[in-house]
Protein backbone atom coordinates (compact mmCIF):
# COMPACT_ATOMS: atom_id res chain seq x y z
CA UNK A 1 0.00 0.00 0.00
CA UNK A 2 1.15 3.60 -0.74
CA UNK A 3 0.85 5.97 1.70
CA UNK A 4 -0.74 8.36 -0.87
CA UNK A 5 -3.78 5.44 -1.03
CA UNK A 6 -3.57 4.82 2.80
CA UNK A 7 -4.05 8.57 3.15
CA UNK A 8 -6.64 8.51 1.15
CA UNK A 9 -8.57 5.70 2.76
CA UNK A 10 -8.46 7.28 6.19
CA UNK A 11 -9.84 10.39 4.60
CA UNK A 12 -12.55 8.28 3.72
CA UNK A 13 -12.95 6.94 7.02
CA UNK A 14 -13.14 10.49 8.25
CA UNK A 15 -15.27 11.75 5.94
CA UNK A 16 -17.60 9.34 6.41
CA UNK A 17 -17.19 9.51 10.57
CA UNK A 18 -17.69 13.06 10.52
CA UNK A 19 -20.00 13.44 7.80
CA UNK A 20 -18.19 15.73 5.73
CA UNK A 21 -17.77 16.74 2.59
CA UNK A 22 -14.24 17.07 0.40
CA UNK A 23 -13.53 20.67 0.97
CA UNK A 24 -13.76 19.95 5.14
CA UNK A 25 -10.93 17.86 4.34
CA UNK A 26 -8.79 19.71 2.19
CA UNK A 27 -5.84 19.86 5.34
CA UNK A 28 -6.15 16.35 5.97
CA UNK A 29 -2.47 14.87 5.48
CA UNK A 30 -0.31 12.10 6.31
CA UNK A 31 3.23 13.43 7.77
CA UNK A 32 6.58 12.11 8.98
CA UNK A 33 6.23 12.38 12.74
CA UNK A 34 9.47 13.86 14.71
CA UNK A 35 12.03 11.19 15.39
CA UNK A 36 11.03 11.50 19.30
CA UNK A 37 7.46 10.73 18.22
CA UNK A 38 7.33 6.51 18.44
CA UNK A 39 5.05 6.55 15.58
CA UNK A 40 4.85 6.03 11.47
CA UNK A 41 2.74 8.62 10.49
CA UNK A 42 0.68 11.68 12.14
CA UNK A 43 -2.27 13.31 11.12
CA UNK A 44 -2.75 17.43 12.76
CA UNK A 45 -6.24 17.78 10.95
CA UNK A 46 -7.89 17.75 13.96
CA UNK A 47 -6.25 21.11 15.18
CA UNK A 48 -7.59 22.57 12.35
CA UNK A 49 -11.09 20.94 12.14
CA UNK A 50 -11.99 21.98 15.55
CA UNK A 51 -13.27 25.67 14.59
CA UNK A 52 -15.44 23.75 11.88
CA UNK A 53 -16.37 20.98 14.10
CA UNK A 54 -16.83 23.08 17.62
CA UNK A 55 -15.35 20.70 19.25
CA UNK A 56 -11.75 20.23 21.03
CA UNK A 57 -8.95 19.16 19.13
CA UNK A 58 -8.32 16.11 21.23
CA UNK A 59 -11.89 15.24 21.25
CA UNK A 60 -12.08 15.10 17.36
CA UNK A 61 -8.61 12.94 17.55
CA UNK A 62 -10.57 10.40 19.47
CA UNK A 63 -13.14 10.21 17.20
CA UNK A 64 -10.42 9.93 14.40
CA UNK A 65 -9.18 7.15 15.95
CA UNK A 66 -12.31 4.79 17.41
CA UNK A 67 -12.85 5.68 13.04
CA UNK A 68 -9.32 4.20 11.72
CA UNK A 69 -9.84 0.60 13.72
CA UNK A 70 -7.44 -1.29 15.40
CA UNK A 71 -5.06 -2.07 12.87
CA UNK A 72 -2.72 0.50 12.61
CA UNK A 73 -2.63 1.10 16.64
CA UNK A 74 -3.77 4.76 16.20
CA UNK A 75 -3.14 6.99 19.37
CA UNK A 76 -4.72 10.30 20.21
CA UNK A 77 -1.86 12.84 21.47
CA UNK A 78 -2.77 16.22 22.79
CA UNK A 79 -3.41 18.91 21.43
CA UNK A 80 -5.07 17.02 18.82
CA UNK A 81 -3.13 14.43 16.78
CA UNK A 82 -3.69 11.03 15.41
CA UNK A 83 -0.90 9.13 15.24
CA UNK A 84 -0.61 5.93 13.54
CA UNK A 85 1.81 2.61 13.12
CA UNK A 86 2.31 0.16 10.27
CA UNK A 87 2.35 -3.45 10.55
CA UNK A 88 5.29 -5.23 9.62
CA UNK A 89 3.29 -7.09 6.50
CA UNK A 90 2.24 -3.31 5.48
CA UNK A 91 5.71 -2.23 5.68
CA UNK A 92 6.98 -5.27 3.32
CA UNK A 93 3.89 -4.93 1.13
CA UNK A 94 4.57 -1.00 0.40
CA UNK A 95 8.39 -1.96 0.14
CA UNK A 96 7.77 -4.53 -3.29
CA UNK A 97 5.38 -1.87 -4.51
CA UNK A 98 8.36 0.80 -5.16
CA UNK A 99 9.73 -1.93 -7.79
CA UNK A 100 6.28 -0.92 -9.59
CA UNK A 101 7.18 1.51 -12.80
CA UNK A 102 4.28 3.81 -12.44
CA UNK A 103 4.17 3.25 -8.29
CA UNK A 104 4.23 6.86 -8.09
CA UNK A 105 1.14 7.93 -10.16
CA UNK A 106 -0.94 9.66 -8.56
CA UNK A 107 -4.80 9.95 -9.99
CA UNK A 108 -5.14 13.83 -9.75
CA UNK A 109 -2.09 14.08 -12.43
CA UNK A 110 -4.02 11.81 -14.95
CA UNK A 111 -4.41 14.11 -17.99
CA UNK A 112 -2.40 16.68 -16.90
CA UNK A 113 -0.44 18.03 -20.08
CA UNK A 114 1.96 20.32 -19.24
CA UNK A 115 4.20 22.66 -21.76
CA UNK A 116 7.36 23.87 -19.34
CA UNK A 117 9.69 26.42 -20.64
CA UNK A 118 12.76 27.40 -19.07
CA UNK A 119 16.37 28.41 -19.61
CA UNK A 120 15.13 30.64 -23.05
CA UNK A 121 18.64 32.54 -22.98
CA UNK A 122 18.62 34.83 -25.55
CA UNK A 123 21.25 33.73 -28.24
CA UNK A 124 23.67 36.56 -27.83
CA UNK A 125 26.33 34.84 -25.54
CA UNK A 126 27.40 31.03 -23.95
CA UNK A 127 24.84 30.05 -21.36
CA UNK A 128 25.44 31.25 -17.61
CA UNK A 129 25.39 30.20 -14.07
CA UNK A 130 21.54 31.23 -13.97
CA UNK A 131 20.39 28.75 -17.13
CA UNK A 132 22.47 26.23 -15.28
CA UNK A 133 19.82 26.81 -12.15
CA UNK A 134 16.59 27.35 -14.45
CA UNK A 135 17.95 23.96 -16.50
CA UNK A 136 18.25 22.18 -13.50
CA UNK A 137 14.84 23.32 -12.02
CA UNK A 138 12.87 22.77 -15.13
CA UNK A 139 13.99 19.21 -15.96
CA UNK A 140 13.90 17.77 -12.85
CA UNK A 141 10.48 19.22 -12.67
CA UNK A 142 9.11 17.25 -16.07
CA UNK A 143 10.74 13.93 -14.67
CA UNK A 144 9.03 14.38 -11.41
CA UNK A 145 5.85 15.44 -12.92
CA UNK A 146 5.97 12.61 -15.64
CA UNK A 147 6.76 10.56 -12.17
CA UNK A 148 3.27 11.18 -11.00
CA UNK A 149 1.32 10.79 -13.89
CA UNK A 150 1.55 13.81 -16.23
CA UNK A 151 2.57 14.24 -19.61
CA UNK A 152 5.45 17.29 -20.00
CA UNK A 153 6.67 18.89 -22.97
CA UNK A 154 10.09 20.45 -22.28
CA UNK A 155 10.32 23.70 -24.25
CA UNK A 156 13.21 26.49 -25.23
CA UNK A 157 12.25 29.93 -26.39
CA UNK A 158 14.83 31.17 -28.84
CA UNK A 159 13.95 35.24 -29.53
CA UNK A 160 15.80 34.93 -32.74
CA UNK A 161 13.83 38.66 -33.93
CA UNK A 162 14.54 42.24 -31.97
CA UNK A 163 16.95 44.38 -31.81
CA UNK A 164 19.15 42.31 -29.56
CA UNK A 165 19.62 40.15 -32.75
CA UNK A 166 20.72 43.26 -34.78
CA UNK A 167 23.05 44.26 -32.21
CA UNK A 168 24.33 40.60 -32.44
CA UNK A 169 25.05 40.62 -35.95
CA UNK A 170 26.72 44.22 -35.74
CA UNK A 171 29.10 43.32 -32.89
CA UNK A 172 30.23 40.07 -34.91
CA UNK A 173 30.91 42.09 -37.77
CA UNK A 174 32.74 44.68 -35.89
CA UNK A 175 34.81 41.76 -34.54
CA UNK A 176 35.77 40.52 -38.07
CA UNK A 177 36.72 43.97 -39.12
CA UNK A 178 39.04 44.02 -36.18
CA UNK A 179 37.01 46.60 -34.56
CA UNK A 180 35.27 47.55 -30.98
CA UNK A 181 31.37 46.49 -30.73
CA UNK A 182 28.67 49.62 -31.33
CA UNK A 183 27.44 51.40 -28.54
CA UNK A 184 24.80 48.73 -26.85
CA UNK A 185 26.49 45.42 -28.48
CA UNK A 186 28.15 42.88 -27.02
CA UNK A 187 31.73 42.35 -25.82
CA UNK A 188 32.47 38.93 -24.71
CA UNK A 189 35.59 37.08 -26.24
CA UNK A 190 33.17 34.54 -27.61
CA UNK A 191 32.40 36.67 -30.87
CA UNK A 192 36.41 36.82 -31.25
CA UNK A 193 36.62 32.96 -30.83
CA UNK A 194 33.47 33.07 -33.85
CA UNK A 195 34.87 35.64 -35.92
CA UNK A 196 38.33 34.06 -36.13
CA UNK A 197 36.73 30.89 -37.32
CA UNK A 198 33.98 32.63 -39.70
CA UNK A 199 33.91 31.90 -43.40
CA UNK A 200 36.01 33.89 -45.70
CA UNK A 201 33.23 35.34 -47.67
CA UNK A 202 31.55 36.64 -44.47
CA UNK A 203 33.45 40.07 -45.12
CA UNK A 204 30.88 40.75 -47.89
CA UNK A 205 28.10 39.19 -46.05
CA UNK A 206 24.96 41.62 -44.80
CA UNK A 207 23.70 42.52 -41.58
CA UNK A 208 21.23 40.46 -41.96
CA UNK A 209 23.20 37.60 -42.60
CA UNK A 210 26.03 38.49 -39.50
CA UNK A 211 22.98 38.44 -37.14
CA UNK A 212 21.53 34.66 -38.70
CA UNK A 213 24.96 33.43 -38.50
CA UNK A 214 25.80 34.59 -35.26
CA UNK A 215 22.12 33.49 -33.48
CA UNK A 216 22.69 30.13 -35.34
CA UNK A 217 26.13 29.87 -33.68
CA UNK A 218 24.67 30.83 -30.35
CA UNK A 219 22.56 28.07 -30.70
CA UNK A 220 24.76 25.38 -31.48
CA UNK A 221 26.72 26.27 -28.01
CA UNK A 222 23.61 26.58 -26.18
CA UNK A 223 22.64 22.87 -27.33
CA UNK A 224 25.49 21.49 -26.79
CA UNK A 225 26.03 22.86 -23.56
CA UNK A 226 22.22 21.45 -22.11
CA UNK A 227 22.85 17.79 -23.77
CA UNK A 228 26.39 18.16 -21.71
CA UNK A 229 23.88 19.01 -18.98
CA UNK A 230 21.66 16.30 -19.47
CA UNK A 231 18.39 18.36 -20.69
CA UNK A 232 16.66 17.36 -23.87
CA UNK A 233 13.98 19.86 -24.93
CA UNK A 234 11.25 18.51 -26.66
CA UNK A 235 11.05 21.44 -28.75
CA UNK A 236 13.33 24.98 -29.45
CA UNK A 237 10.44 27.72 -30.22
CA UNK A 238 11.59 30.09 -32.31
CA UNK A 239 10.03 34.02 -31.86
CA UNK A 240 10.13 33.83 -35.78
CA UNK A 241 7.63 30.80 -36.27
CA UNK A 242 5.43 33.66 -34.19
CA UNK A 243 6.16 36.54 -36.95
CA UNK A 244 5.56 33.85 -39.64
CA UNK A 245 2.23 32.75 -38.80
CA UNK A 246 0.88 36.33 -37.86
CA UNK A 247 0.28 34.79 -34.41
CA UNK A 248 0.32 38.53 -33.00
CA UNK A 249 -2.92 39.69 -35.07
CA UNK A 250 -4.12 36.75 -34.00
CA UNK A 251 -3.70 37.35 -30.24
CA UNK A 252 -4.84 40.67 -31.18
CA UNK A 253 -7.86 39.92 -32.43
CA UNK A 254 -8.78 37.29 -30.08
CA UNK A 255 -8.10 40.43 -26.98
CA UNK A 256 -10.08 42.60 -29.03
CA UNK A 257 -13.18 40.01 -29.73
CA UNK A 258 -12.97 39.51 -25.72
CA UNK A 259 -13.50 43.62 -25.20
CA UNK A 260 -10.17 43.36 -23.28
CA UNK A 261 -8.46 46.11 -25.41
CA UNK A 262 -8.97 49.54 -26.35
CA UNK A 263 -7.48 52.65 -27.88
CA UNK A 264 -5.61 55.49 -26.94
CA UNK A 265 -2.31 58.22 -28.23
CA UNK A 266 -2.75 56.35 -31.46
CA UNK A 267 -1.80 53.08 -29.82
CA UNK A 268 -3.98 49.52 -28.60
CA UNK A 269 -3.78 49.12 -25.17
CA UNK A 270 -4.87 46.15 -23.02
CA UNK A 271 -7.52 47.10 -20.77
CA UNK A 272 -6.80 44.78 -17.47
CA UNK A 273 -5.97 47.29 -14.85
CA UNK A 274 -9.59 47.94 -13.76
CA UNK A 275 -11.03 44.47 -14.16
CA UNK A 276 -7.91 41.93 -12.91
CA UNK A 277 -6.29 42.23 -9.66
CA UNK A 278 -3.28 40.56 -10.81
CA UNK A 279 -2.63 43.67 -12.70
CA UNK A 280 -1.87 47.36 -12.00
CA UNK A 281 -1.87 49.05 -15.12
CA UNK A 282 -2.53 49.13 -18.74
CA UNK A 283 -0.41 48.71 -21.23
CA UNK A 284 0.42 48.88 -24.98
CA UNK A 285 0.18 46.08 -27.34
CA UNK A 286 0.40 48.09 -30.64
CA UNK A 287 2.49 51.43 -30.61
CA UNK A 288 1.87 54.35 -32.48
CA UNK A 289 3.92 53.62 -35.53
CA UNK A 290 1.77 50.56 -35.98
CA UNK A 291 4.14 48.00 -34.60
CA UNK A 292 3.29 45.26 -32.23
CA UNK A 293 5.17 45.49 -28.40
CA UNK A 294 6.70 42.90 -27.04
CA UNK A 295 4.65 42.19 -24.73
CA UNK A 296 2.02 41.43 -27.18
CA UNK A 297 4.61 38.82 -29.42
CA UNK A 298 4.55 37.82 -25.49
CA UNK A 299 1.02 37.39 -25.39
CA UNK A 300 0.93 35.32 -29.00
CA UNK A 301 3.39 32.79 -27.93
CA UNK A 302 1.44 32.29 -24.60
CA UNK A 303 -1.77 31.57 -26.78
CA UNK A 304 0.25 29.26 -29.48
CA UNK A 305 1.04 27.10 -25.99
CA UNK A 306 -2.41 26.45 -25.11
CA UNK A 307 -3.65 26.41 -28.47
CA UNK A 308 -1.32 23.51 -28.64
CA UNK A 309 -3.79 21.50 -26.20
CA UNK A 310 -1.69 22.05 -23.08
CA UNK A 311 -4.07 21.97 -19.90
CA UNK A 312 -1.07 24.00 -18.30
CA UNK A 313 1.59 26.24 -18.93
CA UNK A 314 4.79 26.47 -16.94
CA UNK A 315 7.63 29.56 -17.13
CA UNK A 316 10.84 29.32 -15.40
CA UNK A 317 12.21 32.77 -15.33
CA UNK A 318 15.08 34.71 -13.96
CA UNK A 319 14.53 37.47 -10.84
CA UNK A 320 15.14 40.51 -13.47
CA UNK A 321 12.07 39.59 -15.43
CA UNK A 322 9.44 39.55 -11.62
CA UNK A 323 7.66 43.07 -13.20
CA UNK A 324 6.68 40.51 -16.19
CA UNK A 325 4.86 38.25 -13.93
CA UNK A 326 1.63 40.37 -13.05
CA UNK A 327 1.04 41.70 -16.78
CA UNK A 328 1.26 37.91 -18.44
CA UNK A 329 -0.98 36.51 -15.74
CA UNK A 330 -3.42 39.25 -16.99
CA UNK A 331 -3.03 38.46 -20.65
CA UNK A 332 -3.41 34.58 -20.03
CA UNK A 333 -6.64 35.58 -18.33
CA UNK A 334 -7.72 37.79 -20.82
CA UNK A 335 -7.14 35.30 -23.65
CA UNK A 336 -10.21 33.44 -21.23
CA UNK A 337 -7.54 30.58 -20.05
CA UNK A 338 -8.17 30.14 -16.13
CA UNK A 339 -5.78 31.63 -13.82
CA UNK A 340 -4.64 28.48 -12.65
CA UNK A 341 -3.55 27.47 -15.54
CA UNK A 342 -0.71 29.72 -15.95
CA UNK A 343 2.29 29.45 -13.60
CA UNK A 344 5.73 31.56 -13.65
CA UNK A 345 8.77 30.42 -11.46
CA UNK A 346 10.85 33.19 -10.17
CA UNK A 347 14.76 31.85 -9.44
CA UNK A 348 17.17 34.06 -8.10
CA UNK A 349 20.80 34.13 -8.57
CA UNK A 350 23.59 32.14 -8.19
CA UNK A 351 26.98 33.37 -7.16
CA UNK A 352 29.88 31.25 -7.28
CA UNK A 353 32.48 31.05 -4.64
CA UNK A 354 36.30 30.65 -5.12
CA UNK A 355 37.34 30.78 -1.84
CA UNK A 356 35.44 33.50 -0.11
CA UNK A 357 35.50 35.68 -3.53
CA UNK A 358 31.83 36.00 -4.81
CA UNK A 359 32.37 36.74 -8.80
CA UNK A 360 29.31 38.40 -10.49
CA UNK A 361 28.10 38.21 -13.78
CA UNK A 362 27.31 40.25 -17.15
CA UNK A 363 26.52 38.70 -20.42
CA UNK A 364 26.75 41.77 -22.41
CA UNK A 365 30.36 42.78 -20.88
CA UNK A 366 31.28 39.62 -21.37
CA UNK A 367 32.53 39.35 -17.63
CA UNK A 368 31.08 36.21 -16.33
CA UNK A 369 31.20 32.26 -15.96
CA UNK A 370 29.61 30.12 -18.94
CA UNK A 371 28.02 27.15 -17.59
CA UNK A 372 30.24 24.86 -19.56
CA UNK A 373 33.05 26.04 -18.18
CA UNK A 374 31.43 25.15 -14.44
CA UNK A 375 30.60 21.74 -16.23
CA UNK A 376 33.84 21.08 -17.31
CA UNK A 377 35.40 21.74 -13.83
CA UNK A 378 33.12 20.19 -11.36
CA UNK A 379 31.00 17.57 -13.27
CA UNK A 380 27.27 17.65 -14.30
CA UNK A 381 26.53 15.45 -11.66
CA UNK A 382 27.78 18.06 -8.41
CA UNK A 383 26.44 21.11 -10.98
CA UNK A 384 22.72 19.48 -10.85
CA UNK A 385 22.75 18.32 -7.07
CA UNK A 386 23.61 21.76 -6.14
CA UNK A 387 21.67 24.04 -8.00
CA UNK A 388 18.52 21.82 -7.12
CA UNK A 389 19.42 21.77 -3.16
CA UNK A 390 17.72 25.25 -2.88
CA UNK A 391 14.42 26.71 -3.38
CA UNK A 392 13.71 29.10 -6.46
CA UNK A 393 13.18 32.13 -3.87
CA UNK A 394 16.69 32.36 -2.35
CA UNK A 395 20.04 33.44 -3.69
CA UNK A 396 22.10 29.97 -3.87
CA UNK A 397 26.27 30.10 -3.50
CA UNK A 398 28.07 27.62 -5.02
CA UNK A 399 31.19 26.55 -3.51
CA UNK A 400 33.09 24.94 -6.39
CA UNK A 401 35.62 23.53 -4.11
CA UNK A 402 32.71 21.83 -2.19
CA UNK A 403 31.78 20.54 -5.45
CA UNK A 404 34.77 19.07 -6.28
CA UNK A 405 35.17 17.27 -2.94
CA UNK A 406 35.51 13.09 -2.83
CA UNK A 407 33.94 12.72 0.55
CA UNK A 408 30.81 12.94 2.53
CA UNK A 409 31.31 16.70 2.82
CA UNK A 410 30.44 17.02 -0.63
CA UNK A 411 26.19 16.30 -0.38
CA UNK A 412 26.14 14.97 -4.30
CA UNK A 413 28.97 12.20 -3.12
CA UNK A 414 26.81 11.43 0.17
CA UNK A 415 24.22 10.50 -1.87
CA UNK A 416 25.75 8.64 -4.75
CA UNK A 417 27.85 7.09 -2.39
CA UNK A 418 25.00 4.76 -1.01
CA UNK A 419 24.48 3.72 -3.82
CA UNK A 420 27.83 2.45 -4.74
CA UNK A 421 28.83 1.15 -1.46
CA UNK A 422 25.37 -1.51 -1.81
CA UNK A 423 26.65 -2.63 -4.88
CA UNK A 424 29.94 -3.45 -3.64
CA UNK A 425 27.89 -5.09 -0.64
CA UNK A 426 25.66 -7.26 -3.39
CA UNK A 427 29.28 -7.98 -5.39
CA UNK A 428 30.82 -9.31 -1.92
CA UNK A 429 27.67 -11.27 -1.36
CA UNK A 430 27.70 -13.43 -4.79
CA UNK A 431 31.53 -14.14 -3.99
CA UNK A 432 30.54 -15.81 -0.86
CA UNK A 433 28.06 -17.64 -2.34
CA UNK A 434 24.99 -15.49 -0.98
CA UNK A 435 22.06 -14.96 -3.60
CA UNK A 436 21.37 -11.59 -2.71
CA UNK A 437 17.50 -12.25 -4.22
CA UNK A 438 17.10 -15.04 -1.79
CA UNK A 439 13.72 -15.11 -0.18
CA UNK A 440 13.10 -14.69 3.76
CA UNK A 441 10.02 -15.20 5.99
CA UNK A 442 8.84 -12.13 6.83
CA UNK A 443 6.33 -13.21 9.49
CA UNK A 444 10.30 -13.98 11.60
CA UNK A 445 11.76 -10.97 10.79
CA UNK A 446 12.46 -8.66 13.79
CA UNK A 447 13.04 -4.93 12.72
CA UNK A 448 15.23 -2.97 14.68
CA UNK A 449 14.91 0.54 14.91
CA UNK A 450 17.59 1.45 12.21
CA UNK A 451 15.89 -1.01 9.67
CA UNK A 452 12.59 0.30 10.21
CA UNK A 453 13.68 3.99 9.87
CA UNK A 454 14.97 3.28 6.53
CA UNK A 455 11.72 1.41 5.54
CA UNK A 456 9.53 4.25 6.52
CA UNK A 457 11.88 6.72 4.76
CA UNK A 458 11.60 4.59 1.60
CA UNK A 459 7.87 5.19 1.67
CA UNK A 460 8.07 9.18 2.25
CA UNK A 461 9.71 9.36 -1.33
CA UNK A 462 5.77 9.79 -2.30
CA UNK A 463 5.61 12.71 -0.24
CA UNK A 464 8.88 14.31 -1.44
CA UNK A 465 8.17 14.25 -4.92
CA UNK A 466 4.57 15.82 -4.14
CA UNK A 467 6.05 18.47 -2.03
CA UNK A 468 8.56 19.04 -5.10
CA UNK A 469 5.49 19.73 -7.54
CA UNK A 470 3.55 21.54 -5.39
CA UNK A 471 6.53 24.25 -4.15
CA UNK A 472 8.04 23.93 -7.78
CA UNK A 473 11.15 23.27 -6.23
CA UNK A 474 13.27 20.14 -6.20
CA UNK A 475 14.87 20.30 -3.66
CA UNK A 476 12.60 18.68 -1.22
CA UNK A 477 14.04 15.81 -3.27
CA UNK A 478 17.98 16.49 -2.72
CA UNK A 479 17.16 16.89 0.95
CA UNK A 480 15.33 13.73 1.07
CA UNK A 481 18.02 11.85 -0.71
CA UNK A 482 20.22 13.36 2.13
CA UNK A 483 18.28 12.23 4.60
CA UNK A 484 18.24 8.72 3.52
CA UNK A 485 21.81 8.32 3.17
CA UNK A 486 22.29 9.54 6.43
CA UNK A 487 19.65 6.81 7.85
CA UNK A 488 21.94 4.50 5.67
CA UNK A 489 25.00 5.40 7.09
CA UNK A 490 23.43 4.58 10.45
CA UNK A 491 22.46 1.38 9.87
CA UNK A 492 25.37 0.12 8.00
CA UNK A 493 27.67 1.47 10.74
CA UNK A 494 25.54 -0.37 13.34
CA UNK A 495 24.73 -3.59 11.84
CA UNK A 496 26.10 -6.63 9.51
CA UNK A 497 24.61 -7.15 6.48
CA UNK A 498 25.66 -10.34 5.69
CA UNK A 499 25.76 -12.84 8.28
CA UNK A 500 27.16 -16.52 7.53
CA UNK A 501 25.42 -17.82 10.43
CA UNK A 502 21.99 -16.40 10.11
CA UNK A 503 20.94 -16.38 6.56
CA UNK A 504 17.17 -15.63 6.70
CA UNK A 505 19.23 -11.89 7.84
CA UNK A 506 21.00 -11.60 5.41
CA UNK A 507 18.49 -12.26 2.94
CA UNK A 508 15.90 -10.25 4.86
CA UNK A 509 19.05 -7.08 4.68
CA UNK A 510 19.87 -7.66 1.23
CA UNK A 511 16.23 -7.14 0.35
CA UNK A 512 15.72 -3.67 2.28
CA UNK A 513 19.22 -2.62 1.07
CA UNK A 514 17.80 -3.47 -2.82
CA UNK A 515 15.23 -1.12 -2.08
CA UNK A 516 17.39 1.48 -0.87
CA UNK A 517 19.38 1.32 -3.46
CA UNK A 518 16.64 1.43 -6.18
CA UNK A 519 15.21 4.64 -4.43
CA UNK A 520 18.53 6.17 -4.23
CA UNK A 521 18.86 5.67 -8.18
CA UNK A 522 15.31 6.92 -8.87
CA UNK A 523 15.71 9.83 -6.94
CA UNK A 524 18.62 10.57 -8.25
CA UNK A 525 17.88 9.83 -12.17
CA UNK A 526 14.79 12.33 -11.33
CA UNK A 527 17.28 15.38 -10.68
CA UNK A 528 19.31 14.64 -14.02
CA UNK A 529 22.41 12.80 -11.48
CA UNK A 530 23.99 9.67 -12.21
CA UNK A 531 23.73 6.82 -9.51
CA UNK A 532 27.32 5.19 -10.10
CA UNK A 533 28.24 1.40 -9.46
CA UNK A 534 31.90 2.39 -7.81
CA UNK A 535 33.76 4.94 -6.62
Amino acid sequence: MKLSTLEADLKSRAKAAFSLDDAALAAFALSAPPPHIKADASIAWPISAAKLLKKAPLKIAEELKAAFGAELDPQAVAPGFVNIKLSNAMLFEALKKLGDPDCFKRPDYAGEKINLEFVSANPTGPLHLASGRAATMGDSLARIWRALGAEVSEEYYINDAGRQVVMLGLSLKARLEGKEPPEGGYQGEYLKDMAAAMPKEASGWTDKQFSEYAVAEMLKLHKADMKAFGVNFDRWFRESELHAANASEKALAALKERGMTYEKEGAVWLGTSSVMESDDKDRVLVKSDGKPSYFLNDIAYHQDKFARGFTKVIDIWGADHHGHVPRMEAAVEALGMPKAAFKVIIHQQVFLLRGEEIIKMSKRAGDFIPLRGLVDDVGPDACRFFFASRGPNTHLNFDVELAKKQSNENPVYYVQYVHARIASIFDNAREKGVDPAAAFDEGKVVINDQERALMLKLLWLEKALADSVRDNSPHHLTTYLTELAALFHSFYDQHKVLDPDNKETSAYRLFLLKHVQAVIAKGLDLLGVSAPQRM
